[in-house]
């Protein structure tokens, strides 16, 4: 298994012990943490109580060896485009935070993560087991 971006739902998944999601990322050649993820991820630890444990666990998780935080390029804003305007065509419109996942785990050629089935609508998207 080569690059897998993970949407916010999956690393949750994760770090709560869901078994197939950890045994996944645990094969994973490399995983790429999209900037917007992680910014999901912030703000969610921010309206709990476990704020400064749930950020160090991901402080510890992006540090490893084959996590990536993948930031958003002018290349990610192309894909970006294209899938907005597929979308538009299509009618069918997503949230916008998840059109910058896909149009990034796009950019890189991976496979996403992710149990939000409206990623399905977005053509040339491969999803991890989708």
């Amino acid at each position: 298994m080569k690059t897998l971006v993970i949407d916010t739902n999956a690393y949750c998944d994760a770090m709560r012990g869901d078994a197939a999601t950890a045994k996944l990322l645990r094969q994973a050649e490399r995983i790429l943490l999209p900037t917007v993820v992680f910014g999901e991820l912030l703000a969610g630890f921010k309206g709990g109580n476990r704020e400064r444990a749930n950020k160090e666990q991901l402080m510890a998780f992006a540090a490893t060896e084959r996590v990536h935080t993948a930031p958003i390029t002018t290349e990610t804003a192309e894909f970006y485009a294209l899938v907005i305007h597929q979308l538009r065509a299509k009618g069918t419109p997503i949230p916008t935070n998840d059109i910058w996942i896909a149009a990034l785990t796009m950019e890189h050629g991976a496979s996403l993560v992710t149990s939000d089935a409206h990623f399905s609508k977005i053509d040339g998207l491969k999803l991890y087991g989708g």
